[in-house]
């Protein structure tokens, strides 16, 4: 059958289960936003392509699918590079398609162009740009294999205008073939079985989890691993929620600003089983100091990853749940046994200094902590948190207490501000029975602050907690801290920043004010039954509060400034 290229591209959508695209038009979209009008993927109107790809990024990260985003040529598909950047740092499944210029005009600066393959190239996992209207079906498939599969990532697309309105004799590739392109799911046997002596032996044993048990969906066997070892768990920011923080065992986040339980079990511990995770600056710290006694079981589906910055005693490449399972099974009848070293010491002094250094929200004038606790309250750990980056970022990781994976959504790799709120939109779109609640600050909000009209036009209910401090908190904190607090350029100033309660009714949605600690919980009710437009509590807290504990840059974990 007959089919110009942007027909093509949308049967190829539909049939990879694409549900949404996130996107804006432009000239040489035209052919394909004309087709989107006959095909069954609904498309959302960002106001901005970044918010696109941070919304195709929520949308994947909540419901384990692969986001879809669009942009026209040139500047548009300059915009989604910091989304796709993100993505792509945090292992995202995302297919970015760009408009490009007619074939024939590429190179020549013709109006709107940019190389966007060769703009992305460093920050995706692969790029296509195509030449011919025949190469979309199996490139769409190549793609989205590609994205999901192995460490997941962004894959993009760049279809020339005249690809897209070209026509040709479409046919469905039902199966494909990438030579070459063979991640490895399954763990070596010898490996695991080393893995499991490791474990065994260990009196000192500790779990350090990352975004890969998310990805993967490793969640469950994870907790069965703990179950029948009874070992202490970390995670990472991005692997909130694999394992209960509200379990006796889990020591919360670790790192620059995870507890000082964690950093102090790291230190001492002589086993770490690291899984999905990698090791990176914000969790060692001084590298050289980081987990000295300890020798290393690093289970990770990118061999890349492998010994990049800690050797291990025992790789393992492969799908985390799948090396988890193999691990359950060989460890469960030797267990069964009584074979292993008795850590009952190694557990009671790890609850005592989890007794001894607990994370303690401040008292006295309106706390940024003090409202993230009154959320996890409110929501009983049952809500999607979505964070922007910044202080308040920190604050979510450390004071609400996440028992499920996909429910707590951040920019972890690149930190990147203006991520929250269109992400946030994404995740509910993701899961429109869950609640949804964005936690942002006066700075990153207004990165991309115009997706209020994309949440209010599409009535999307998501809820906004802006800790308003007047300044960039986490810049000023480090001013302060380390250089004299000569607030070179982060004070945003109170007054001077929009009245955020007006500029949310301006876009349609709902705006309130809280500045009392007694009208956070009541507030928090009110945005709780609002189902068809978005909410932005304005919580005007303490201006110059920190956040502790702190591992300064360099030092070591045992390091802590407020530990």
């Amino acid at each position: 059958m007959k089919k110009t290229g942007a027909q093509a591209l949308m049967e190829c959508l539909e049939r990879e289960g694409v549900e949404v695209i996130f996107g804006i038009p432009g000239g040489v979209m035209l052919p394909i936003y004309d087709a989107i009008m006959d095909s069954n993927i609904r498309h959302i109107l960002t106001r901005h392509e970044q918010g696109a790809a941070h919304a195709a990024d929520g949308y994947a990260r909540a419901t384990g699918k692969v986001g879809v985003c669009m942009a026209t040529s040139g500047p548009g598909a300059c915009n989604l590079v910091t989304g796709i950047a993100t993505a792509n740092m945090d292992s995202v499944p995302m297919v970015a398609i760009t408009g490009q210029v007619s074939t024939h005009v590429i190179g020549t600066d013709a109006f709107q162009e940019a190389d966007t393959t060769g703009v992305t190239q460093p920050v995706v996992k692969h790029s296509y740009l195509l030449k011919d209207p025949n190469e979309i079906p199996h490139v769409v498939r190549e793609a989205f294999l590609i994205a999901s599969t192995g460490r997941p990532g962004v894959v993009l697309i760049d279809i020339p205008v005249d690809v897209s309105r070209g026509e040709f004799d479409f046919r469905y590739p039902e199966e494909i073939k990438l030579p070459g392109y063979k991640p490895t799911t399954k763990g070596h046997a010898k490996q695991a079985k080393q893995a499991a002596d490791l474990m065994l032996k260990s009196e000192r044993p500790v779990i350090y989890a990352g975004g890969g048990v998310v990805i993967s969906d490793a969640s469950r066997e994870l907790r069965e691993l703990v179950g029948l070892l009874g070992f202490p768990v970390t995670t990472t920011l991005l692997g909130k929620g694999v394992f209960p923080e509200t379990d006796k065992l889990s020591l919360g986040m670790l790192g620059m600003h995870g507890t000082s339980y964690a950093n102090y079990v790291m230190m001492k511990t002589d086993l770490i089983i690291a899984v999905g995770a990698r090791f990176d600056d914000r969790i060692t710290g001084d590298i050289h100091t980081f987990a000295p006694h300890a020798r290393v079981i690093h289970i990770d589906i990118d061999p890349a990853e492998i010994g990049k910055n800690v050797k291990p005693d025992v790789p393992i490449v492969g799908d985390a749940r799948t090396i988890l399972k193999d691990l359950i099974k060989i460890l469960k009848p030797r267990v069964e046994k009584k074979e292993g070293a008795n850590i009952k010491a190694w557990v009671k002094q790890v609850a005592e200094w989890k007794k001894e250094f607990p994370l303690v929200v401040p008292g006295g004038s309106l706390k940024p902590q003090f409202v993230v606790e009154e959320i996890y309250r409110a929501t009983k750990g049952k809500a999607v948190i979505v964070t922007d980056v910044g202080q308040h970022q920190m604050w979510a990781a450390q004071f609400y207490k996440s028992t499920l994976p996909r429910f707590f959504l951040s920019s972890g790799g690149l930190g990147t501000m203006g991520y929250g709120f269109p992400a946030g939109i994404g995740a509910k779109v993701g899961k429109p029975k869950e609640k949804v609640i964005v936690i942002a600050g006066d700075g990153s909000i207004q990165m991309n602050i115009q997706e209020l009209a994309t949440a209010v036009q599409n009535r999307i209910p998501v809820i906004i907690a802006l800790m308003d401090n007047g300044y960039l908190g986490m810049v000023r904190q480090w001013q302060e801290l380390f250089y004299k607090r000569r607030y070179s350029n982060t004070d945003l100033g109170r007054g001077m920043s929009p009245d955020f309660v007006k500029l949310a009714e301006a876009y349609g949605a709902k705006g309130m004010r809280v500045t009392e600690r007694k009208d956070v919980d009541s507030a928090l009710q009110e945005a709780f039954k609002e189902k068809d437009v978005p909410v932005l509590i304005d919580f005007i807290v303490e201006q110059e509060e920190n956040v502790f504990p702190m591992v300064a840059p360099g030092a070591s974990l045992d390091d802590m400034i407020g530990g």
